[in-house]
């Protein structure tokens, strides 16, 4: 089969904060050419830049809390009406929520087929990777430190920081909510189809 036949790749990624899914989605990405997609990203950039919904997203993403449905499938319905998406893409971070579920499913519509692989890590192994967890403030990339030791990123030099919602009253929240409502929905969601 040429490139030009080729089917497109659409694969979810689930699973809990710190499990993994950013690093998988990356190396999937890479080594199958096609583009990933994390909202948590999407959300961060928002925040960076300080728009409207930068704004509004950083308060609940600060509580800890999941940004609502109605906005996060908005924003992911227009993510993947963009060329760069043709050949498929990897999504981490979305769907958290039936209804995102649904959506997606309605979106997907005569785009090909739709994956969708879950990874599974004990809350307390993730709590612990989670207060390891840095990102370069120049660069964005994650990276994994010794407790206390302050590092520099290995890819630009830039300082590496604890992000807001990486504490672990705030990981402990999101671990509750995820196992509530993306992994319910998740099941629901296989089960029906």
């Amino acid at each position: 089969m040429n490139e030009s036949t080729r089917l497109p790749i659409n694969l979810v990624v689930l699973g809990a904060p710190g499990a993994g899914k950013g690093t998988q989605a990356v190396q999937f990405a890479r080594r199958h050419g096609i583009l990933r997609i994390s909202t948590g990203d999407i959300l961060r950039d928002a925040v960076q830049a300080k728009t409207a919904l930068g704004q509004r997203a950083k308060v609940i993403i600060d509580a800890g809390a999941l940004v609502d449905d109605q906005l996060m499938i908005a924003i992911v319905r227009e993510r993947l009406t963009r060329s760069d998406v043709v050949r498929g893409f990897v999504i981490d971070g979305f769907p958290r929520t039936v209804a995102q579920a649904t959506s997606l499913d309605e979106i997907m519509v005569g785009r090909g087929e739709l994956f969708v692989i879950e990874i599974t890590v004990p809350d307390e192994t993730l709590v612990e990777r989670v207060a390891r967890r840095r990102v370069c403030e120049q660069c964005g990339n994650v990276a994994s430190v010794a407790a206390g030791v302050e590092r520099r990123c290995a890819k630009c030099g830039g300082e590496l920081v604890l992000r807001s919602d990486d504490t672990e009253s705030i990981v402990r929240e999101r671990l509750r909510v995820y196992a509530k409502e993306t992994r319910t929905a998740a099941i629901s969601e296989v089960s029906e189809h």
